[in-house]
């Protein structure tokens, strides 16, 4: 069989064949190992390279190796004295294993193993921990990433690409396997475990279901994020967890001292939706190439929405939800960048009609993923006095100089709010949590077939909140004791989101009394004063992976290394902290070398990376554009439209096209891949939505007559009397949303909120009339409580 991905066309064995995970969540908090086993059939030692992706707030803290029954454990060094260790290695002969994650973003890390002999056989086994957020419909989220799309470089960036070198192979010829398996623990109980993965049935191992364990079935193949959607049965109840410090560390360190991780769910009180609420709304979408994918790659899902589709209709119903006199633009990238107009324009009638027929002709059009350009357009337009800014964006997170654009973001961090949305497998979590966190926003990542509208609503409802002011922490500790927080603490909380805080608790216990500990926060809200008040016991956990002090420690990197922040003092505790925690940063990696003196190197070394699967459509390398260069269903064509494609001015490539000769034989590109997805017809819910004016009203015209089910004229004759009929079209509407959209009341709860204000200013005792009319017409019976009358 012949191989042909973007780098990969020759039939190169692969030394990697297996990678083995075992997980262990603990609440919020998951512990993993990852085993890779390796065995070279080749006839000479090789060097094998294996780039993959890790969440951005992974913390990776150890990296062992059992090489010919001797087992191994990596040191970490700086991260050039590390390479020239493994360098040095290899000439001499031994075999050795580096670690590093990969410069200008901290999602990607690459494991290099050299000096494999021939029928020499390899494990490295990889450990992190990372903390788990719940999702808005309370599942915590544990991701095992398997999908690493090609990053794309902007012209003219500096530095290499990793992704561009990595081989690629055709969905479901990856020539290593994946187990899984998980352990899963919640002092509250475990109700359900979902993935879109095939699951062995999930078995409870401690009577009052505190415990269980699941696991992958078999023949899973790699090529696709492993999810776990783990559903509590109660999720958001504050918790606290008392590690005790590392033995042997020095005292009065960060991992000398007992850590203290705090779960809080601040009640900030939900304002609701107002039509005076104020503000500049700026959303920026991708619109590149590969923004026509499907948000799932799958073939089993090929029902799943288009990315740019499903963004499309996302924009309609932001656009419906703002509220009267905000300013608003809408910005698309890709190669290039434009905007629906020169600066943010008041949202009216006339500005929000103009542009839902704007953001319905949008197509993924625009190339590659330029987002530094339009970020730095936006923020180069002065601000609105007394109109706070909160962009949105929506990006399926493929670019290759993430640093660059965290750091545009954080520069601009005191002049907005950054809401930020992934999309679909593969998106980048250093860039999607990196510019949510740098501008006291929040991310959101959608796969599969989740509808990306009911989390952008979410995070509309956030930025709507007025901001929470004058964050503070006050701690009440037994004499001896006093507690330091690890970082600065909370920055942004936002009502019913969770808020992790990490402290050291420092000195000693001079009491026998006091067991417990307490802390109190306090913050401003529309200038009111809020305390919240949690106690805590003292008495310290002890465990041999320190996942809390991982944890705060890694919290601590992302601040000391943000992008902006090079102080040389805060690069110094920066090394220092991952030095004595484990927990590998940008100027540290991992080496691990088998101290058994081999043979020296005869000539060089031959390198193996190991491949990811091929997952792209052709229809990514830029939807319209295949249509310009003559594709259609004939494979026999494809060298020729392929040689075309590479010529052609735009960025759009991902990796480098080097199967031109072998590509009309490949197993790549199988007709089903050429076909683009056929445009599907607009929902009844969408059409009702898109009828809503600006102030909240629906009018009484065909289409809505149409959407009901019912002539306009047998509308008309049974409103009550003297009642607009605008307002009897929005009584309808309302109705109808109740009756046939109530799953997606996460979606529509901002517009009825706005249509609802717009009905009591202006048809007053009426309305209870106009209610009961409707629930006869419609022969429905929703409560008049949902009118708030």
């Amino acid at each position: 069989m012949i191989i042909c991905g973007l780098v990969t066309k020759s039939e190169e064995p692969v030394p990697l064949k297996s990678i083995c995970v075992d997980v262990v969540v603990r609440g919020f908090v998951a512990d993993v190992v990852s085993e890779l086993r390796y065995q070279n059939e080749e006839k000479s030692p090789v060097e094998v390279v294996f780039v993959f992706p890790l969440d951005d707030e992974a913390a990776v803290y150890a990296f062992e190796g059992l090489i010919g029954g001797t087992r191994i454990e990596a040191q970490i060094r700086e991260k050039k004295q590390a390479e020239q260790e493994y360098e040095d290695a290899l000439s001499e002969g031994r075999q050795a294993f580096l670690l590093e994650r990969e410069a200008n973003t901290s999602d990607i890390f690459t494991c290099s193993l050299g000096n494999l002999p021939p029928d020499g056989e390899a494990t490295l086994k990889l450990s992190y921990v990372q903390a788990l957020a719940p999702e808005p419909d309370g599942a915590i989220r544990f991701v095992l990433p398997a999908v690493l799309n090609p990053r794309y470089a902007p012209q003219g960036s500096e530095g290499g690409n990793v992704t561009k070198s990595i081989p690629r192979v055709p969905k479901g010829k990856l020539p290593y396997t994946l187990s899984l398996s998980a352990t899963l623990e919640s002092p509250y109980g475990i109700n359900r475990v979902e993935s879109k993965c095939t699951l062995e049935p999930l078995r409870y191992t401690a009577e009052d279901h505190t415990i269980a364990q699941v696991s992958l079935a078999e023949g899973h193949q790699f090529d696709r994020d492993v999810e776990l959607l783990i559903y509590y049965e109660d999720v958001h109840k504050p918790s606290a967890l008392l590690e005790a410090g590392k033995p042997g560390a020095a005292p009065a360190s960060l991992m000398g001292n007992p850590a203290l991780l705090l779960t809080l769910y601040p009640s900030v009180p939900a304002s609701k939706p107002s039509q005076k609420a104020t503000g500049e709304f700026l959303f920026l979408l991708d619109r590149s190439g590969s923004m026509e994918c499907n948000t799932e790659y799958s073939s089993d899902s090929p029902d799943s929405p288009r990315r740019i589709q499903s963004a499309k209709e996302t924009l309609i119903l932001l656009l419906k939800s703002l509220p009267l006199g905000c300013y608003f633009n809408i910005y698309g990238f890709g190669s290039t960048y434009d905007s629906f107009y020169p600066q943010s324009v008041e949202y009216t009638q006339e500005t929000m009609s103009k542009s839902l027929q704007r953001v319905k002709e949008l197509q993924a059009d625009l190339g590659g993923t330029e987002i530094l350009q339009p970020l730095q357009a936006i923020y180069n337009q002065p601000c609105r006095e007394g109109y706070p800014r909160q962009l949105f964006v929506f990006t399926d997170g493929e670019v290759s100089n993430t640093d660059e654009v965290i750091d545009e973001v954080r520069r601009h961090s005191s002049s907005h709010r950054c809401f930020s949305f992934g999309i679909g497998e593969g998106a980048s979590t250093a860039l999607i949590k990196g510019i949510a966190r740098a501008a006291g926003g929040s991310a959101e990542f959608i796969t599969g077939k989740e509808r990306m509208q009911a989390k952008a609503l979410q995070s509309l409802k956030k930025a709507l909140q007025p901001a929470v002011t004058g964050i503070s922490l006050s701690w009440d500790l037994p004499p001896g004791l006093k507690a330091e927080l690890v970082g600065s603490g909370p920055q942004v909380i936002f009502q019913g989101q969770r808020c992790l805080i990490y402290a050291q608790i420092c000195g000693q216990h001079q009491s026998s009394g006091s067991t417990e500990g307490a802390v109190v926060l306090q913050y401003l809200f529309q200038d009111q004063t809020f305390k919240e008040t949690m106690k805590f016991s003292l008495h310290a956990q002890e465990t041999d992976r320190l996942p809390v002090h991982r944890l705060a420690a890694q919290a601590l990197l992302q601040e000391l290394e943000g992008v902006g922040e090079k102080e040389k003092e805060k690069q110094r505790l920066a090394l220092e902290t991952s030095l004595s925690s484990g927990v590998v940063c940008s100027q540290t990696a991992y080496v691990g070398i088998n101290t058994e003196l081999g043979m020296p190197l005869q000539g060089p070394l031959t390198r193996r990376d190991v491949p990811h699967p091929y997952l792209l459509p052709i229809s990514a390398f830029g939807g319209p554009v295949m249509q310009a260069i003559g594709m259609n269903r004939s494979r026999r064509a494809a060298p020729a439209r392929m040689a075309m494609m590479c010529s052609m001015p735009s960025p759009v490539v991902y990796g480098s096209v080097d199967c031109l000769g072998e590509l009309e034989d490949s197993a790549c590109f199988e007709e089903e891949d050429v076909e683009l997805t056929p445009k599907k017809e607009e929902s009844p819910f969408l059409k009702l939505v898109s009828l809503q004016n600006a102030d909240g009203s629906w009018p009484l015209d065909s289409d809505l007559a149409s959407i009901l089910g019912l002539s306009e004229a047998e509308i008309s004759s049974k409103s009550p009397a003297q009642v607009a009929p605008n307002a009897w079209a929005t009584v309808l509407a309302i109705l109808w949303l109740h009756v046939n959209s109530l799953e997606q009341k996460d979606e529509w709860e901002l517009l009825e909120a706005k249509a609802l204000s717009w009905l009591h200013a202006t048809t007053g005792p009426q309305l209870v009339e106009c209610v009961k009319a409707g629930n006869a017409m419609l022969g429905s019976g929703v409560s008049p409580g949902v009118f708030e009358i």
